[in-house]
């Protein structure tokens, strides 16, 4: 921007006192009334963090080195921030707030690290894994809207680990994907494949997010899960998993992913089953009944929520694009 055509308000003298507030001002010129507000909020407090920790220009720097070793490892297949994020449990909060969920709708989880987009497109009933010394598994859903009505044509992505715990992406020298799908629910919203039985595995932690984990005395595991993300217009977007019961990470998870609704228990398949779906009896199976709500419904608990919230603060808001502004109308 041109300085000339800048309207900056003179600043004070600079002191521990009021250095906030003159940024806080500096940065409130702008037209975008999210933005501002935004800003405002995170350069208060950062500050407050300064202030209260009494951050030396040593832990400034080690953070500002930390940081920049973070994008210096993130490639297209590793998103070391989106692991920071994770292992720090905003990822889980910020999904939390954005896609509120009513009482009996599936809770989101962490998106992860591993997410890719090219998976290939399927049909219902093939297998998503070419492991061979996975453990095989067979995975029966049904996706349903908030008034119990069957929902058709929702782009349901899966993935998960191989046997070993390691994502196809963590290959070198993969020849394409693997352990990941991308199928369409039926006209009765059903949806079945079949996989290999999830296993715990570390998250990577030879990085700078291991470091910090080994600093702070955690350890980097995941207990055992799938991933799903489900996509249809009309409908919020949902980015979940769910995992095994039991699991020995169930109660530590490395990026706070588990909630006690996605938690489910394995049954072997009887015959009937094992016959209808082209597996061998006694095959693990896993079975979950998703709900979906309509972006109506999840539009609407967002700004409730946003303005209870706020107002428990002591703020006036009001709704702009989905988000809230300070109201100084």
């Amino acid at each position: 921007m041109d300085p000339s055509k800048a309207h900056c308000p003179p600043m004070m003298d600079l002191t521990v006192d009021n250095i906030t507030a003159n940024t806080v001002l500096i940065n409130s010129q702008g037209p975008d009334a999210r933005l501002t507000f935004v800003l405002e909020r995170l350069v208060s407090h950062m500050h407050d963090f300064a202030r209260e920790t009494r951050l030396s220009s040593k832990e400034w720097m080690a953070g500002i080195h930390f940081l920049t070793e973070v994008g210096h490892v993130c490639t297209d297949v590793r998103q070391e921030f989106i692991l920071l994020s994770d292992i720090l449990g905003l990822s889980l909060l910020v999904d939390s707030i954005d896609h509120p969920k009513p009482p009996h709708s599936t809770e989101g989880s962490v998106l992860g690290p591993f997410h890719s987009h090219e998976a290939e497109h399927k049909e219902h009933g093939e297998p998503i894994s070419h492991d061979e010394n996975g453990e095989p598994l067979l995975v029966l859903c049904t996706i349903k809207d908030s008034h119990g009505k069957p929902v058709e044509g929702v782009k349901v992505d899966i993935w998960e680990t191989d046997s070993s715990g390691h994502y196809d992406v963590q290959y070198a020298g993969r020849d394409g994907p693997d352990g990941r799908v991308v199928i369409k629910s039926k006209h009765d919203g059903r949806l079945w494949f079949k996989a290999i039985k999830p296993v715990p595995y570390p998250i990577p932690h030879d990085g700078p997010v291991g470091k910090l984990l080994r600093k702070l005395h955690r350890h980097p595991y995941r207990p055992s899960h799938m991933h799903f993300m489900f996509e249809k217009p009309g409908y919020d977007h949902l980015i979940t998993a769910l995992y095994l019961r039991g699991d020995p990470y169930e109660a530590s998870d490395a990026v706070f992913g588990v909630k006690e609704s996605l938690l489910v228990d394995l049954q072997p398949a009887d015959i009937t089953t094992a016959e209808q779906y082209e597996v061998k009896p006694g095959t693990q199976v896993l079975k979950y009944d998703f709900v979906l709500v309509s972006d109506e419904e999840a539009n609407d608990l967002r700004d409730e929520e946003s303005r209870k919230a706020l107002a428990a603060l002591g703020w006036k808001v009001k709704i702009l694009d989905g988000l809230p502004v300070p109201d100084v109308d």
